[in-house]
């Protein structure tokens, strides 16, 4: 396995790892001794029908559930003691949102910037700054003042996504990003991710029911197969052509 500290050429940090992870909601099994790693700058798309465990495994992963049994790591770190969730984003599927939800844009989208460590800390002139930078980089800084249940499906996962990018994270964690939105702004928004795996130091996981559009990318076969889970799995260790380390100031430069 690479070391975290100091990878050698060739050898790519472990960004998760599951060990043996099982999983239940009461009496009913979810997951089943499930292990699986996703490496640096991996983009991993995970496929399965409805009650497959998709959703529950993301949430395993960002926090919001713990197993049953096994072991998940993060950043080589084990998950109950990594402190560090600014470097994970997670954009959770549409339909968990309550579109009455009292928040304006600006609101939802700098809420990013706080983890539970940070919940109750005066907003800075920087956190106001990357705010403003999320809302250019996705092109919606004209609806910052708007309630966010206001807005179109794909308007909406605009700005789901410049939450889980505000604090540059170098892991994002997309479950169903383009549910309910029309073709043609599913196919830009898969681009943009498409470009941000090529070009930055991004590792990818996501959900996703379009199969076609996820194997246009990641291969018509999945790497692995665990239960009804099917992870299809692209390698990109080597970052294309960017210097950059800020994601959002590089982004809305080539876009």
């Amino acid at each position: 396995m690479c070391a975290w500290a100091a990878p050698e050429p060739g050898c790519h940090r472990q960004i998760v790892t599951l060990d043996d992870v099982s999983f239940s909601f009461g009496t009913k099994p979810v997951l089943s001794n499930l292990s699986f790693h996703i490496q640096e700058r991996d983009f991993v798309g995970l496929i399965g029908s409805n009650g497959a465990g998709k959703t529950t495994l993301l949430q395993l992963i960002v926090g919001l559930l713990k197993p049953d049994s096994g072991r998940i790591e993060l950043f080589g770190m084990p998950a109950d003691r990594f402190k560090e969730r600014d470097l994970i984003g997670y954009v959770p599927q549409r339909s968990n949102f309550n579109p009455l939800f009292p928040a304006t844009v600006r609101e939802v989208v700098m809420s990013g910037l706080f983890g539970r460590r940070k919940l109750f800390r005066r907003v800075t002139r920087q956190d106001t700054i990357q705010c403003e930078d999320a809302l250019r980089t996705m092109h919606i800084e004209d609806l910052a003042d708007k309630r966010i249940g206001e807005l179109s499906g794909g308007q909406q996962q605009r700005v789901f996504l410049a939450r889980a990018l505000i604090s540059n994270p170098q892991l994002l964690i997309l479950d169903e990003p383009m549910a309910g939105i029309d073709a043609e702004t599913q196919e830009n928004f898969f681009h943009l991710i498409r470009h941000m795996h090529q070009k930055h130091n991004i590792t990818f996981l996501m959900v996703s029911h379009d199969i076609e559009m996820m194997r246009s990318y990641l291969g018509q076969e999945p790497k692995e197969r665990s239960g009804k889970l099917s992870f299809y799995i692209r390698h990109s260790h080597d970052i294309e052509d960017c210097e950059e380390t800020d994601l959002l100031h590089t982004l809305r430069k080539e876009g």
